[in-house]
């Protein structure tokens, strides 16, 4: 893993913005169509749960910079809370959310059959990396988030040599107490974690797990924090993106790709059938497929949708990374099977 600076972090961080700028004049002729509406809208809601807090309000900001007079109102939560909360806002008729992101694809398979998206396939959904385009044949919905999850550790508490390289090796007897994972019932990313280590190993892998009395939070990014507080020392299905920005800030972590393969999440995004400002939210699907999006995430260290924007510096290329991926299907049928195997099993 090459060295990341807290230099470089400061100078990248300020430059964010700065990538972003653009004049209406520079748009092309689909975004300058759209903008011209969005601005009598005047803003978008993005209910966001791919990605945290920061970079998320940083990709807002540079939205708005990108597009002045059209704000971002980001509503950040996890994969799960972000669900139920348009859930409850369909029962009530209450159109509140014009961009839906999440890493549950089952939720938006559902969201499909119920009748609750708009078909939409932004123009720059041609530049997406090739496996991420065109997910959906009638448009509903476009991949605007590829996260990569893994282990980490806390180096002054665990050396290099002795850290976990494997999902199997978190099972050792001598983690016991020191583990960190977050909730299969919030974060959908550890959901699908579940799914596929319970396809490989059998829910014997969460039994055994349990012994080991993990610390379970609810976002898959909640060990980095427990971790830099000395509280625990190896976290379990964290997103690369958290560690890697954590490590970029001083902290002392290391992360490592599992010998079985680093769980891949591809996470869509989708403008509700009832959005409030449509317009916005088709610009902001042309701006969430485009390089500036992924300009400004790679700056918080999370991984491109595109392949003209090159991978955030520590991370190794998506094409060199050995990955374990879940169907949309086995994702649907999977994670509610495992949320009520985990509260069985851990309690919680």
């Amino acid at each position: 893993m090459s060295r990341i600076t807290r230099r470089h972090f400061i100078v990248v961080s300020g430059a964010v913005l700065g990538a972003a700028r653009a004049t209406a004049a520079d748009l092309p002729p689909n975004e300058r169509e759209l903008y011209e509406a969005a601005k009598r809208e005047g803003e978008v809601t993005w209910y966001s749960a791919q990605i945290q807090s920061e970079p998320a309000e940083a990709a807002g900001r540079a939205f708005t910079e990108r597009y002045p007079g059209v704000k971002v109102n980001v509503v950040r939560s996890t994969s799960q809370v972000a669900f139920e909360r348009l859930s409850e806002d369909l029962r009530a008729r209450a159109a509140q959310c014009d961009i839906f992101s999440s890493t549950d694809y089952g939720h938006f398979l559902f969201l499909k059959r119920e009748g609750n998206l708009q078909s939409f396939r932004p123009k720059n959904a041609d530049g997406l990396l090739p496996a991420l385009r065109d997910q959906d044949p009638d448009n509903m919905w476009q991949i605007c988030s590829l996260g990569i999850y893994l282990i980490i550790y806390n180096t002054k508490k665990v050396a290099a040599v002795d850290a976990p390289k494997s999902w199997k090796d978190v099972l050792d007897p001598k983690w016991k107490g020191q583990l960190a994972v977050g909730h299969p019932g919030y974060s959908g990313s550890i959901g699908i974690m579940c799914v596929l280590l319970k396809r490989m190993y059998g829910w014997n892998y969460f039994a055994a797990l349990e012994k080991n009395k993990p610390q379970i939070g609810r976002s898959s990014d909640d060990p980095v924090t427990l971790l830099n507080a000395g509280e625990r020392n190896v976290g379990i299905g964290v997103s690369l993106a958290t560690p890697l920005l954590s490590i970029a800030r001083g902290n002392p972590l290391a992360f490592v790709y599992p010998t079985e393969g680093s769980e891949v999440v591809y996470g869509p995004s989708a403008i509700p059938k009832n959005a409030p400002h449509p317009n916005a939210a088709k610009l902001f699907m042309e701006f969430a497929t485009g390089p500036t999006f992924s300009e400004v995430l790679r700056k918080f260290y999370i991984m491109p949708v595109r392949p003209d924007v090159a991978p955030p510096e520590g991370a190794l290329p998506v094409d060199k990374v050995k990955l374990l991926s879940a169907t949309p299907q086995e994702i649907e049928a999977g994670v509610p099977e495992v949320k009520e195997q985990w509260r069985d099993t851990f309690g919680v």
